[in-house]
């Protein structure tokens, strides 16, 4: 049965709508990107007719307040928003000749409206969970629901003369408290037009894994390009320094690359050939040492990275970032789960097609099966 795609596009003021038909006619095609860190973007780009109002469509919110725009995408009648954010710039290409001039704009997540305003010298709860949730609470308005990880070594301080004030903006010191920690922070959109995921927490490389990607098959490959590299030399072991109260002897503490935060996605860990000593947590406590140490850890265990591009309506579904995702088809090193670290959606009428990036930690897969569609 050949797959069925529809694309929603919701535009508007704060609250978005359903974008008038002239707006859908002149789209050709979209573009979004969601990385498993940082900020997601997107693009449009629109066919403009002599005398068009397509501009003045994307000018009409009120000085001071941004134009939001919501992506849905249908896929097999199963929904999925790829997009929840606001437009930043659109720009215009006039045309001499008969193929018309074209119009593109262009738009970050939600994490745009929390990056405009300084809020130097406000005053927050001591714990870094509840600062993160005060903050938060101020974009209920966007439809955006916190989810906050508490830590797992707590770092609770006693104010002794004032409260912790705020450095910076809503987006920045919430990143800056999540670099602290050793967590990450991202805004994930849906799972219903208008509603968001504000995730602060650890990058967490498990769970349920998404359908297979296959290659090398015949009928069951749904991939049309995949790619891998194993860089030894990339894996490194982060040393935490830390001094004894007693004595004030330093005390260094190897990080290794498997940890509860990041599980083994393979048989074989390459052992990591170089040692980093993170001098930047020398004077920091030993609860928020450590988690940064997990943290680095993690991210420069990868060894693994693979790369490809798939058609979604042969795929049959949407491949989405931070995630878990089976491969096959590529051979013994590099078959087996892998966390999908970035994901490029492509949209044009009558196709879907998606670029991606994988990373793993390990080599030769650690499951006998992976699931061909999901579970």
């Amino acid at each position: 049965m050949p797959s069925s795609l529809y694309l929603t596009l919701l535009v508007g003021p704060m609250v978005p709508f359903p974008a008038p038909k002239p707006v859908i006619d002149a789209l050709t095609s979209v573009t979004v990107t969601t990385s498993s860190t940082g900020r997601s973007g997107f693009q449009l780009s629109f066919t403009l007719a002599d005398r068009s109002l397509l501009q003045a469509l994307f000018l009409l919110a009120p000085p001071g307040v941004e134009l939001r725009v919501v992506i849905m995408v249908t896929v097999n009648g199963i929904p999925q928003v790829l997009m929840d954010g606001v437009m930043r710039e659109h720009e215009v290409q006039p045309s001499a000749g008969s193929a018309g001039s074209t119009m593109t704009v262009t738009g970050e997540d939600l994490t745009a409206t929390m990056d405009l305003i300084q809020m130097n010298g406000l005053p927050l709860p001591p714990s870094p969970e509840l600062r993160v949730a005060a903050i938060l609470a101020k974009y209920a308005m966007y439809g955006v629901i916190p989810e906050i990880v508490p830590q797992f070594i707590p770092d609770f301080q006693v104010p002794v003369e004032m409260l912790p004030s705020q450095e910076g903006t809503d987006y920045g010191y919430i990143n800056a408290l999540a670099a602290l920690c050793g967590y990450v922070f991202y805004i994930d959109p849906g799972p219903l037009p208008g509603i968001s995921r504000a995730y602060w927490g650890p990058q967490v490389k498990f769970g349920l894994p998404q359908p297979t990607l296959t290659v090398n098959m015949d009928s069951w490959t749904n991939v049309e390009q995949l790619s891998f590299r194993y860089a030894p030399f990339k894996g490194t072991t982060p040393v935490v320094t830390i001094q004894n109260e007693a004595s004030g002897a330093p005390i260094p503490i190897p990080i290794p690359p498997v940890t509860p935060l990041n599980p083994p996605l393979g048989l074989i860990v390459p052992p990591p050939m170089r040692v980093e000593h993170m001098a930047e947590v020398a004077n920091k406590d030993f609860g928020p040492a450590l988690m940064q140490g997990l943290a680095r850890a993690s991210a420069e265990a990868d060894v693994v990275t693979g790369s490809g591009s798939l058609d979604v309506l042969h795929y049959g579904r949407v491949l989405q970032a931070r995630q878990l995702v089976g491969v096959r088809g590529t051979g013994p090193a590099f078959d087996g789960l892998h966390y999908v670290d970035s994901v490029t959606h492509t949209i044009a009428r009558g196709q879907f097609k998606q670029s991606f990036t994988l990373t793993r930690n390990a080599l030769v897969s650690n499951t006998p099966v992976v699931p061909a569609f999901g579970l």
